[in-house]
């Protein structure tokens, strides 16, 4: 019969021999590369980490010209004979003004998560994230490239897009309602000889 010394002596051993493989072993379930604990800080900031981007963009231009300009020419004779003298005038006088507004205005209000491409020299984080959605046979594609300081990531790991350096922000549609807003080839000839 086994005392409980012997067996607790073998238990010790086991447990030893189990945690020095664990260590040495290249198959462990934690890469000490990769671990973040349960507290650490969750906001991206190496190659492969992703972010949420709140894109609020509104853009709005306007100019307007004003143009005036006036003129006048008067010609004048005079004649004098025995009968008494004459006066003679012509005058011609032009006015000519033009005035032009023009006004745009642009809103964009989305969410988009992207992912960490590289990180900079200077610790700058290139990221880039795309996304498409087919709402009723419209294929709407949002696209988000450009640059990020870490320390303009919130808490969340939320960024605004006002606060990304380098932004190209594109959102295009495909579909029938994108196709009727484009005028025909026909319409497009005819404007571009100035018929109308």
């Amino acid at each position: 019969m086994i005392n409980k010394r012997c067996l607790i002596a073998m238990l010790v051993g086991m447990l030893a021999g189990f945690a020095s493989h664990a260590q040495t072993s290249s198959g462990s379930m934690i890469d000490p590369d990769t671990y973040r604990g349960l507290v650490a800080d969750r906001r991206a900031h190496r190659v492969g980490d992703t972010l949420m981007v709140i894109v609020t963009e509104t853009a709005t231009a306007t100019a307007s010209a004003n143009t005036n300009a006036a003129g006048g020419v008067q010609l004048g004779a005079n004649t004098q004979t025995r009968y008494g003298s004459h006066q003679y005038g012509l005058g011609l006088s032009g006015q000519d003004g033009g005035q032009g507004n023009t006004t745009r205005a642009g809103s964009l209000q989305a969410q988009i998560a992207v992912r960490v491409i590289s990180v900079g020299s200077d610790g700058m984080l290139r990221i880039q994230g795309e996304q498409t959605m087919v709402i009723n046979g419209e294929k709407q594609q949002f696209i988000l490239t450009g640059l990020v300081r870490p320390e303009d990531i919130a808490s969340n790991n939320t960024i605004f897009s006002n606060r990304i350096s380098e932004a190209d922000i594109k959102f295009t549609g495909q579909g029938d309602i994108s196709s009727a807003q484009r005028h025909s080839i026909l319409y497009r000839i005819v404007r571009w000889l100035g018929l109308i």
